[in-house]
């Protein structure tokens, strides 16, 4: 069964916490967490579907910080910036992304190249092919594990630092004003990050991502999008992120999501201008690990700029 990362016991843990760790993240092998988990998806397209670089028709920058588990000692952080913009007048747009992934000892940052190329089926109607390529750095502290030092893992001694690994991925992303719906694989290679361990089944899988939306106009002031992301790797439970946020007058959004079997989250994001958005969210564990005194949640917040050349041809801003 796959591993997401090692078992993140810091020298100095108290007993009951290093049982905690260990039941934790041995849960998260078998559910086979592999990708960062996002809440606020639908700000934050690109990192998981190549295709929606340059779909918003001006250069965009996307900057999220999540602190997931907040009080677990080692729980996972992920910083993002993503930047991308349609180039030339042919169909094509180009994106860069920086994933940084953080998960006790571990440090796992992905830099990301996306090419997408679209077909206008329609007046408002687009379909967009993408490829993304990857390099995978990957940093892990052995030495922060506390073992037993009278009886010391010899597969444990010797830290792993920058190990670069190189990935693909593709998708597929259809929208028009109102609708979007994409289907992709960001990373098709399944590469082995511990080869010279007894770790060596911990290898990376191929995650395929379906997401959807659609925006309602349900009065002058007020909108409605549903939206849903679905994760299925193999070996795992299916994933399912389900989400519905209001928008009114254009510029203050609140919502829910429901993240199924796992969590329950609140977001709220202020359109402080057509082009700069923030967007804040928190979740609640609806699992055992919910109800942990150290556990006070998992926050995200998200920063979105768009260099917007003619804001007279915008309607209104995108909700998606």
């Amino acid at each position: 069964m796959p591993i997401h990362k090692p078992i993140p016991i810091r020298k100095g843990l108290k007993a009951n916490k290093y049982l905690l760790y260990f039941l934790l993240f041995l849960a998260m092998g078998l559910y086979g967490q592999q990708d960062a988990q996002y809440t606020q998806y639908m700000y934050n397209t690109v990192s998981v579907n190549p295709g929606y670089a340059g779909s918003r028709g001006h250069l965009s920058i996307a900057a999220l910080y999540r602190a997931q588990w907040v009080g677990l000692e080692g729980a996972p952080k992920t910083q993002t910036l993503n930047i991308h913009s349609p180039i030339g007048y042919r169909g094509l747009g180009m994106g860069i992304s920086v994933v940084n992934d953080q998960i006790g000892p571990t440090s796992e940052t992905y830099f990301d190249l996306d090419l997408s190329y679209t077909i206008q089926l329609a007046q408002e109607a687009r379909l967009s092919f993408g490829l993304k390529g990857s390099l995978n750095l990957l940093d892990i502290r052995f030495s922060e594990l506390n073992q037993d030092p009278n009886n010391p893992d010899a597969t444990l001694q010797q830290d792993i630092q920058n190990r670069l690994t190189p990935n693909v991925g593709a998708g597929i992303y259809y929208h028009t004003q109102r609708f979007y719906a994409g289907l992709s694989v960001p990373r098709f290679l399944e590469t082995s990050h511990f080869e010279e361990s007894s770790l060596s089944t911990a290898r990376e899988q191929m995650n395929y991502y379906l997401i959807t939306g659609y925006v309602w106009d349900l009065n002058p002031l007020w909108k409605f999008k549903p939206a849903l992301l679905s994760k299925f790797t193999a070996g795992a439970p299916l994933q399912l992120d389900l989400s519905a946020n209001f928008m009114y007058n254009d510029k203050l959004i609140m919502g829910a999501a429901y993240r199924w079997d796992a969590a329950i989250s609140g977001m709220v994001g202020f359109q402080m201008s057509p082009a700069f958005l923030i967007g804040i969210a928190y979740d609640k564990e609806t699992t055992a690990l919910g109800s942990a005194r150290f556990n006070d949640g998992s926050f995200e917040v998200i920063l979105r700029y768009d260099f917007i050349k003619a804001v007279g041809n915008i309607k209104s801003p995108r909700f998606f």
